[in-house]
């Protein structure tokens, strides 16, 4: 079948497959497939926009694109996320790092971090609603780095200042440690929360 994937480990490594023998059976999340974003991409359509569990914006048009690191949000969008960080972070034990280059928006604490999980209850989880049911959560772990200095960095960019325009594009930091399906055949794409450290058992 004209189906392919991806799982990407948080470890590093993973796993790129096609054909449908690793696909599971069930617990995974399809959503159609819409052309009509970027014939070059894979997109899920456009979807709600959700911070917490609070609806930011409507009609968010996604493209899901492996070959980039990070995840960009058009600038609007990008700056209404960062507002609504920068106002959870309000009295938080963290300060931004400008002298920290390694992303454009750092924190640093009272000590180096050593992995996301030393700041993830600072944050809240982005979510892309499609249609009726189908959710891509995108945990504090999915959009945040620790850099070499020790301090915590935003792994959401600004696509204008990257000459993306308008387009959205969900990078391999938001889909670690899930598995990501592209089904060309029924032009469906789904996705699932996965152990990307070991190929699973077909």
């Amino acid at each position: 079948r004209n189906v392919m994937g991806h799982c990407l480990s948080r470890k590093g490594g993973g796993f790129l497959f096609f054909g449908a023998d690793l696909v599971p059976r069930s617990g995974i999340t399809w959503t159609p497939m819409s052309p009509r974003v970027s014939r070059k991409h894979y997109s899920p359509g456009p979807a709600n926009l959700y911070f917490g569990g609070e609806l930011l914006g409507k009609k968010f048009q996604v493209i899901l694109d492996s070959g980039s690191s990070y995840t960009y949000f058009s600038s609007r969008w990008y700056g209404v996320v960062l507002q609504m960080i920068k106002k959870d972070l309000t009295g938080k034990p963290l300060m931004e790092a400008p002298q920290d280059h390694t992303l454009p928006i750092c924190w640093k604490g009272a000590k180096p971090f050593k992995s996301v999980d030393d700041v993830r209850r600072y944050f809240k989880t982005v979510t892309l609603g499609f249609g009726k049911r189908a959710q891509l959560d995108i945990p504090p772990e999915g959009y945040l780095i620790v850099s070499e200095h020790g301090n915590v960095c935003l792994g959401i960019l600004n696509g204008a200042e990257a000459g993306l325009g308008d387009l959205n594009i969900i990078g391999d930091i938001s889909v670690q440690d899930v598995l990501v399906v592209y089904d060309n055949e029924k032009d469906q794409i789904g996705w699932a929360p996965a152990n990307c450290d070991r190929l699973p058992k077909s």
